[in-house]
């Protein structure tokens, strides 16, 4: 089979839907410029079936026609009968969409088994939890006056042993008192400048750089910041 150059085509596709350089298309379909140097070179046969998928409705194409443009069969003239041509090419698409389904099953797949790891990596860290708790809150509820201080434990510690597990750190206990700063606390009530101490109600939580909630705070009344 020839090699025949597809740039001429793909500028003219591009041109049609106001892309003007294939640095643009890349950043447009979400594939690299060295895929777009492959499909120019080469056509449709050399390449993955989930860059096509990508760079047909960038071209405002459809799969099929994207094929059809891209196609060194349908390019080369007086070798072989349009109809088998057609037919060739019919064959081509109908391999693309088979892959493209088999590939979509597998990350299926992929992903219900990574869940189900998830839950389970996650159940093992809360074990003592998930055995004990139901113990202590149907003894507590035999006996009201049983000391809560019993039973955070219980609670505390596997939930400590998740989140550090997962790389999550508390901003602030509760009850701390700390300058106020807005990029990590949220005032519950009243009004604080930036640097004056607040009270820490609620804590929050980041993981690594990302701030997951702001610690809630609240401002210290002047009379007890003097004390």
């Amino acid at each position: 089979m020839s090699n025949i150059d597809f740039t001429s085509q793909l500028h003219e596709l591009m041109q049609r839907v106001g892309i003007s350089s294939f640095k643009a298309l890349s950043r447009s379909a979400g594939v690299s410029e060295r895929q777009l140097l492959r499909l120019r070179r080469f056509g449709v046969e050399q390449m993955r079936v989930e860059i096509l998928l990508k760079l047909a409705p960038a071209l405002q194409l459809t799969l099929n026609e994207l094929v059809a443009a891209f196609s060194q069969q349908e390019l080369v003239k007086d070798k072989e009968k349009p109809t088998q041509e057609s037919q060739q090419l019919l064959q081509y698409v109908a391999q693309l969409k088979k892959e493209y389904e088999r590939s979509q099953q597998q990350i299926q797949q992929q992903r219900q088994v990574l869940q189900q790891e998830f839950q389970q990596t996650s159940l093992q860290l809360l074990e003592s939890l998930l055995l004990q708790f139901p113990t202590a809150a149907h003894k507590a509820r035999e006996n009201p006056q049983l000391p809560a201080v019993n039973i955070l434990p219980l609670v505390h510690k596997p939930l400590e042993k998740l989140l550090q597990e997962w790389g999550v750190e508390v901003i602030a206990p509760v009850g701390a008192e700390l300058p106020y700063d807005p990029q990590l606390h949220q005032l519950i009530e009243g009004n604080s400048q930036i640097g004056e101490l607040v009270k820490v109600r609620y804590t929050g939580y980041r993981q690594g750089d990302k701030l997951l909630y702001r610690a809630k705070v609240s401002p210290i009344p002047p009379a007890d910041v003097q004390k």
